[in-house]
């Protein structure tokens, strides 16, 4: 098991660049199998689930090249259209395959996906809009099989915005006869880089980002080569650090439009952003102030950011609030951040947050992917030497994060522990 090692208090100063977002690439990689011609992939990060993602896609017969951070997938030689279920277990994604294999092959077998346990994430959309399509659905036995000799266009409703449904459906609708409306699509940044590479090969799609979607129906899909954005999710994590250790960070290749509603909550709490094309810049100020925020669905809060963001307020002054309103066991890392002199009371969905004038270190332990990185933060911003334990959370959204830091100045390696540590 490994663990990063943290002695806490020091600023975090200095420029990072932003690679390539997970959230956009494996939907991305998982697209890439309705091609019949070889994808390039440019920016995807080098993360435990896109290494899962590659493995189930070699697994399925097709031939996968990396070079740094791009990536080449050949289809033609896919040949299997059973995902492996000791795959399907170590990643959630790995559900985005459901509706490309579909589409291309007439059938598709997986079982149920595994991930981070942080609250009901039910795959009903996306069976449901998989049937709509004109599939047929077996379930049995924690397995699913969706069969089709043709998926046909049709209009299909989300009961809530769901990023993953929104992508499933989109891929698969670009194969079917015909054309498919979604309506209360998901609107977040990474359905719009899955629709230009999907444009790309040769879809037709409009109203990515927007809440209604509408794909018309291709025949086929040719190769391309796509960049993959940057991720918003890390940028907004290096900005919170940051801004958690009083410290100063340049973030370079990142889109500020897709931070909107993080970078107006730090201005909020008194802290200093600016932004340019593809920059931007923040200066940790002490004291800030205590907010009160809500995650919603793009371009609201993200979700994804709730965590890191409730260790920053951990150490501003006053009371401060956070409305969970995605997944409802999604306050995991408060108790370890209690451990490390958090004042953090949880009502259900609701969080209520006292500031205190500093945190401690401690041994703590990450359960969950952005729940990790929150006790990062809290490390980093320690006095003393914590311990993060459970990074194989981490390493699923955080590219080689303690070199990132070290970068950046702050105290931390990577240490593997031995079993009497643990």
């Amino acid at each position: 098991m490994d663990a990063f090692e943290i002695r806490g208090g020091w600023p975090l100063q200095g420029e990072m660049r932003m690679y390539g977002a997970k959230n956009a690439a494996l939907p991305i990689l998982a697209a890439s199998v309705m091609a019949e011609q070889e994808c390039l992939i440019q920016g995807v990060p080098d993360l435990e689930d896109v290494r899962v993602m590659i493995e189930i896609l070699v697994a399925l017969g097709a031939r996968v090249m990396r070079e740094g951070d791009a990536v080449t997938v050949f289809p033609q030689t896919i040949r299997s259209t059973n995902v492996p279920t000791y795959l399907m277990r170590r990643m959630r994604s790995s559900i985005f395959l459901m509706g490309p294999l579909l589409a291309r092959f007439g059938e598709v077998q997986l079982s149920r996906p595994g991930g981070c346990v942080i609250g009901q994430r039910p795959i009903d959309y996306h069976l449901r809009g998989i049937r709509a399509l004109g599939a047929r659905i077996e379930e049995r036995n924690g397995y699913v099989r969706a069969t089709a000799n043709r998926l046909f266009g049709t209009r299909v409703t989300l009961d809530f915005p769901s990023v993953g449904a929104t992508e499933n459906l989109m891929m698969a609708a670009v194969l079917a006869d015909g054309e498919t409306v979604i309506d209360n699509a998901a609107r977040e940044p990474e359905i719009v880089d899955l629709a230009d590479f999907l444009r790309g090969c040769g879809a037709h799609i409009r109203g990515a980002g927007e809440g209604t979607l509408v794909v018309q129906g291709v025949h086929h899909l040719h190769g391309t080569t796509h960049q993959v954005i940057p991720d918003r999710i890390v940028a907004g994590t290096m900005l919170i650090a940051a801004a958690a250790t009083g410290g100063s960070l340049t973030l370079t290749g990142v889109r500020p439009e897709h931070l909107g509603s993080l970078l107006g909550k730090l201005q909020e709490v008194g802290i200093p952003v600016a932004r340019e094309r593809d920059i931007i810049r923040i200066e940790g100020l002490r004291p800030f102030r205590g907010v009160n925020l809500r995650t919603e669905p793009y371009p609201g809060f993200p979700t994804d950011l709730q965590a890191p963001f409730m260790t920053l307020q951990t150490l501003a002054q006053g009371t401060s609030i956070i409305h969970e309103n995605v997944f409802e066991a999604r306050y995991k890392h408060v108790d370890e951040l209690r451990r490390m002199g958090a004042d953090i009371t949880v009502d259900m969905r609701t969080a209520i947050i006292r500031g205190v004038a500093g945190l401690s270190s401690a041994v703590v332990e990450a359960t969950d992917l952005r729940g990790g990185a929150a006790l990062v933060v809290a490390a980093l911003a320690a006095v003393g030497d914590s311990r993060v334990e459970g990074l194989q959370h981490i390493d699923r959204g955080y590219q080689e994060l303690d070199v990132y830091l070290r970068d950046l100045g702050a105290d931390v390696r990577r240490v593997v522990l031995s079993p009497d540590a643990v």
